[in-house]
């Protein structure tokens, strides 16, 4: 018998035998964890930041992200989970002024630190000039994604006020304009599955002229 022949190996016993090596190493840390939570283990963290202009303080799992602090801990639903992966755009707030995806950001490194969501925006009875731009140029289907392109498109125009480049930005030296190419390019990361893309930058454009 050949060396070949001794040592053959069929592919459906390489794939049981890496499903089970796979679930033996699992098994135990997923154990380890769940024990430490039930005993009150889990390492935490107080975390203190300004939300909406209140303060708030909270202790939280280290590995909480802003996200799920936002929705889970502060039922600030607005802000929306779309692919947790940083690639839709749904979740986005503003921290300090800049755009953020929370999905991808943990709460416990926003110490100090000020979070704007679509709630501290306006309100129905007193809408934010671009909420009420969204609204009047139709800037939304389903809506789900609406809080995030918003929370963008405000951050966008500023921006553009303060004179930071995009890929798109042909003249460095001069004042930086709101055109359509500059704004389509920022919101580029933010993903309306409905193709309202046309209305949104409709939206933006009558906010950025007044």
């Amino acid at each position: 018998m050949s060396d070949n022949e001794h040592f053959s190996v069929s592919r459906r016993e390489v794939m049981a035998g890496g499903a089970a090596t796979a679930a033996a190493t699992a098994i135990p840390v997923a154990s380890a964890r769940a024990a430490a939570e039930q005993a009150g283990q889990v390492p935490t963290m107080p975390v203190a930041f300004e939300v909406n202009g209140k303060k708030v303080e909270l202790n939280l799992d280290t590995r909480t992200t802003l996200l799920d602090t936002l929705r889970e801990h502060l039922k600030l639903t607005g802000t929306k989970k779309g692919c947790d992966h940083g690639q839709c755009g749904a979740c986005t707030v503003m921290v300090n002024g800049t755009r953020v995806n929370s999905c991808l950001s943990l709460a416990v490194m926003h110490q100090g630190d000020t979070v704007t969501t679509i709630e501290g925006l306006g309100t129905p009875d007193d809408l934010h000039p671009m909420q009420a731009a969204f609204v009047k140029h139709d800037g939304y289907q389903c809506g789900y994604c609406t809080p995030g392109q918003i929370c963008s498109a405000v951050s966008v125009l500023e921006e553009i006020r303060q004179g930071i480049p995009s890929h798109v930005t042909e003249d460095l030296t001069g004042t930086m304009q709101p055109t359509r190419d500059e704004m389509r390019e920022r919101m580029s990361g933010n993903i309306c599955r409905c193709g309202a893309y046309s209305n949104i930058s409709d939206a933006m454009s009558e906010v950025a002229e007044g």
